[in-house]
C-alpha cells in the first residue's frame, strides 16, 4: 500500500497536515514539503517526513528543512533493494578527559556501517557514517540580563536538556552516525534529508536568534580587543592571560610544551581545561593531535603523529 501523498489526500486531510505538522509552513514551503513527501512516498500522519522552519521571524534567513525520521529513513532505505540495517552495534570512541556537563559520557564520536549490494558482482559491503560530538550536540550559550535589561552572554555553555541528547547521548549520536551513511551509501535517495538529531544544534541557534542584535554586539566587542576567533588561555610564568588566534594555537601551545618541564605542562593543562575544550570544538582533528603530545610531555615519552596526514598538517611544520 502506497503511503498517502498530497494527491491522494482529500481537501480536508490536506488542510489538517496544514494546521497541525506543517503550522509553521507558509504556502510556498508547504507546496515543496508535500512534493517531497509524495516523491519519497513518506506519510505525513505517520510522522515519517516533518517540515522544520527556521528563522520563521526573519524574512533573510528564514529557511525550511525537510526531516526523516528514523521510520521514514528506513522506509526509503528498504524500497532500494540494495539496503541492509546495520549487523553490529555502532562503535564509538570515548574520551574521559570530555567527561562532564557538555558531554556526560564523554563522547568523541560514533560510527556507524551499513550493508550495500553492489549492482555488478552482487556482494555487499559496508557503508560507514561517522559523526563527532562537538560537531552535533545542541550545546548552547547562557545568557543573562543586565540592570538595563540588556541581554548578555555569561561565558558559560550548558547541553540543551529538553530533547533526548543529554538523557541518551549514544543514542542521539548514533542517528546522526546512521543518516551520515545513508547519504554516503544512496546520495539520490538522502541528499537534502536529514535526521532530527542532527538539526537539534541548529534549533538551540535558533531559540537564541532574538539575541542576534546583542550578539553580533559582543563580536564587535571582541574583534576590538583582538579576541574574536581566538583561543584565550594562560601560560606559565606569571600564568596571565592571552588571546590566541585559533589558527596559531597550535604552534603556541607545541611550543610551550616542549620548553616546560612535565610538571608544568600538567598544571598548565589543568589551569586551561575549558580553553583546550573550545580549542577541541574549533580544530577536533589539531586538538587531538595536542592533547597526545601534552600526555607525552607530561610522561615524557616520544609521542609521534598518527599518520602522514598529520605529519604534514601545516600547523605541524617546524
Amino acid at each position: 500500500m502506497n503511503a498517502i501523498t498530497k494527491y491522494d489526500m482529500t481537501s480536508k486531510q490536506v488542510a489538517l497536515v496544514k494546521q497541525t505538522i506543517a503550522k509553521d509552513c507558509n504556502d510556498d514551503e508547504f507546496n515543496l514539503y508535500m512534493e517531497v513527501a509524495r516523491g519519497k512516498g513518506l506519510d505525513p500522519f505517520l510522522g515519517q517526513i516533518i517540515p522544520m522552519v527556521f528563522s520563521k521571524k526573519d524574512a533573510a534567513k528564514r529557511k525550511m528543512t525537510i526531516i526523516i525520521s528514523r521510520d521514514g529513513q528506513r522506509v526509503i532505505a528498504h524500497r532500494c533493494g540494495d539496503y541492509r540495517p546495520a549487523s553490529k552495534p555502532p562503535i564509538y570512541e570515548f574520551d574521559k578527559d570530555l567527561k562532564g556537563p557538555l558531554n556526560p559520557q564523554g563522547i568523541v564520536s560514533a560510527t556507524v556501517y551499513l550493508w550495500k549490494q553492489d549492482p555488478k558482482s552482487s556482494e555487499w559491503y559496508e557503508v560507514a557514517g561517522q559523526s563527532f560530538w562537538e560537531e552535533f550536540a545542541p550545546i548552547k550559550d547562557e545568557w543573562a540580563q543586565n540592570e538595563n535589561g540588556r541581554n548578555y552572554k555569561t561565558g558559560n555553555q550548558t547541553l540543551d536538556d529538553s530533547g533526548n541528547w543529554a538523557r541518551m547521548p549514544r543514542l542521539m549520536i548514533a542517528k546522526c552516525a546512521e543518516m551520515q551513511a545513508l547519504r554516503a551509501g544512496w546520495p539520490e535517495q538522502f541528499t537534502g534529508l536529514y535526521d532530527e538529531a542532527e538539526m537539534d544544534r541548529a534549533k538551540v541557534i535558533d531559540l537564541t536568534a532574538s539575541e542576534v542584535v546583542e550578539k553580533e554586539r559582543e563580536d564587535n566587542r571582541l574583534r576590538a580587543v583582538g579576541a574574536s576567533n581566538s583561543i584565550t588561555v594562560t601560560w606559565g610564568d606569571n600564568w596571565a592571560l592571552e588571546n590566541v588566534p585559533v589558527g596559531k594555537f597550535f604552534d603556541e601551545a607545541v611550543k610551550f610544551i616542549t620548553e616546560a618541564s612535565p610538571e608544568t605542562v600538567e598544571k598548565w593543562r589543568d589551569a586551561n581545561r575549558e580553553p583546550l575544550q573550545r580549542y577541541w570544538a574549533a580544530q577536533p582533528g589539531d586538538a587531538l593531535e595536542l592533547r597526545k603530545r601534552i600526555d607525552a610531555a607530561i610522561a615524557r615519552k616520544p609521542c609521534r603523529p598518527a599518520n602522514d596526514e598529520l605529519r604534514n598538517h601545516p600547523l605541524m611544520a617546524g
